[in-house]
């Protein structure tokens, strides 16, 4: 890294004074890096669906990928503690993904006529992840978290569980980019998803892979982050793709529950 080269340095010109505060600032900006630099792709993608009134370009089972996987990344804290800063990236991140959830149900029933009710509380799988209401979503989170809680609270004393709770929890996470590149294939198009979003990932996935390797984080966060990078990469391609060679857009069946599906 570039800490690594420009301390020694420093140390042989006899700047040692400085090495001790200039190692504290990078690490706590590569801290804040790994905190916070999860959401900001999501920003440009909130102001494209804030701006336009439509969500139909964003897949909204990023979000449910995103909540799942950071909820699994908190239960396997409580078995194998793991550094702060990727703690508290995961509970902004699940604030974040109800925000986005939020604003996306609201513009999709907006944009509705004549929609049929559809809840959480039907316990419908045909019209999972369509229901009408936030709150359907918040409690379908909150149901979630009290089952996998109570289990991992069972099941903390085995440390097969644990490590498998961890990979669980990372695989999910790699997975983030499967929803949206299914979407722009389903629409031959990536209109309506933020390129910004996309590249975002990209760089942020790198610098997360980089940084799980370098503070030797469970090797489980290693593996799944090069995957990540690797799907984000496929939807760059997918970009370039539907740019260069627009395709007709594909005949699909709209989900009963929505004109506009998520």
């Amino acid at each position: 890294m570039l800490r690594d080269f420009i301390l020694p340095i420093m140390e042989e010109d006899g700047w040692e004074w400085l090495v001790a505060p200039i190692q504290q600032l990078i690490s706590w900006g590569a801290s804040a890096a790994m905190v916070f630099g999860g959401v900001v792709p999501y920003v440009p993608q909130y102001r494209d669906i804030k701006r336009t009134q439509n969500a139909e370009g964003f897949s909204t089972y990023v979000c449910l990928v995103l909540l799942v996987a950071n909820i699994l990344r908190i239960l396997f804290w409580f078995g194998r503690h793991f550094e702060s800063p990727l703690l508290l990236q995961s509970i902004i991140m699940i604030i974040t993904m109800l925000l986005m959830l939020k604003l996306c149900t609201e513009v999709r029933v907006t944009n509705e006529l004549n929609i049929k009710r559809r809840s959480f509380s039907d316990f419908d799988l045909y019209y999972f992840w369509h229901w009408n209401k936030f709150t359907d979503y918040v409690q379908c989170v909150l149901a979630f978290t009290g089952v996998a809680g109570y289990i991992t609270y069972l099941s903390l004393d085995s440390t097969i569980f644990v490590e498998t709770l961890g990979f669980l929890a990372v695989f999910t996470e790699a997975m983030l980019g499967i929803p949206q590149l299914y979407r722009n294939y389903q629409n031959r198009s990536t209109e309506g998803m933020s390129v910004k979003m996309v590249l975002m990932w990209t760089s942020g996935d790198t610098f997360k892979t980089m940084y799980f390797l370098v503070n030797q984080a469970p090797f489980q966060f290693s593996i799944c982050g090069l995957l990540q990078v690797f799907v984000d990469m496929a939807i760059l391609l997918q970009v370039y793709f539907y740019s260069c060679y627009p395709q007709k857009p594909a005949s699909h069946t709209t989900h009963p529950a929505s004109t506009k599906a998520l």
